[in-house]
């Protein structure tokens, strides 16, 4: 099976241009931090606070997670509930931030990640999947921009969906993420030695697709 990796901080553009990829390869997408993101909801419904590993570790046994894919698109399923647009909301992304640092979260969620890659050619996109999950993946990406250009994507993004944000909010948040992120002790963001960094700060979407989909098929042959 072939898997591809792509690692990079929050609001780089992972998720929409990992699930083009993979469409276009005919590849298995899947999105970590979806799952994250689900139990980070889970935790903040329950009136669990994320940081609290004390408090998060005993509930994950309340938590059943489902990725499908429905008409070519990934919907997470939290305890039978499609929580797909749910789980992109900003105090979100921040307990997901904040449960990922968990090394008992992770082990939650490793084992199932390689499952799936060990039936099928995938592309799946997160933190760590190149240093951790997959760490004999054919192909390694680092993705990154800069964090003011994630930040003006993210608020141009929530702003199109009809939701308010102020950039200096969003670029603090990302700012925030990106530290812990990379400051956890449990898999940190980084990126791993055999990958190959893109730096999209000044590409549009279909510039930085064009620039990933020639990099893989190099890479695939």
């Amino acid at each position: 099976m072939i898997q591809i990796a792509i690692d990079g901080p929050s609001g780089a553009g992972k998720s929409s241009l990992a699930r083009r990829l993979a469409q276009e390869l005919g590849y298995l997408y899947v999105d970590t931090g979806a799952m994250y993101r689900a139990i980070g909801l889970y935790m903040l419904r329950a009136g669990v606070e994320p940081t609290d590993p004390a408090a998060v570790l005993p509930r994950l046994g309340e938590v059943h997670l489902e990725l499908k894919h429905l008409g070519g698109v990934q919907h997470v399923f939290l305890n039978g509930e499609d929580v797909s647009e749910e789980i992109r909301r900003e105090e979100v992304s921040m307990a997901a931030s904040s449960v990922s640092a968990h090394q008992g979260v992770r082990d939650f969620l490793t084992e199932t990640q390689r499952s799936i890659a060990r039936q099928n050619n995938v592309l799946m996109d997160g933190r760590d999947i190149g240093t951790v999950i997959l760490p004999d993946a054919q192909i390694k990406i680092f993705l990154t921009a800069s964090a003011e250009e994630r930040a003006r994507r993210r608020t141009r993004e929530l702003q199109q969906k009809g939701q308010p944000a102020d950039y200096e909010e969003v670029l603090a948040d990302i700012r925030r993420r990106d530290h812990n992120d990379s400051h956890r002790a449990a898999a940190p963001l980084r990126q791993a030695e055999d990958a190959v960094l893109v730096d999209t700060s000044n590409d549009d979407f279909e510039a930085a697709y064009q620039r990933l989909y020639r990099l893989i098929q190099g890479r695939l042959g």
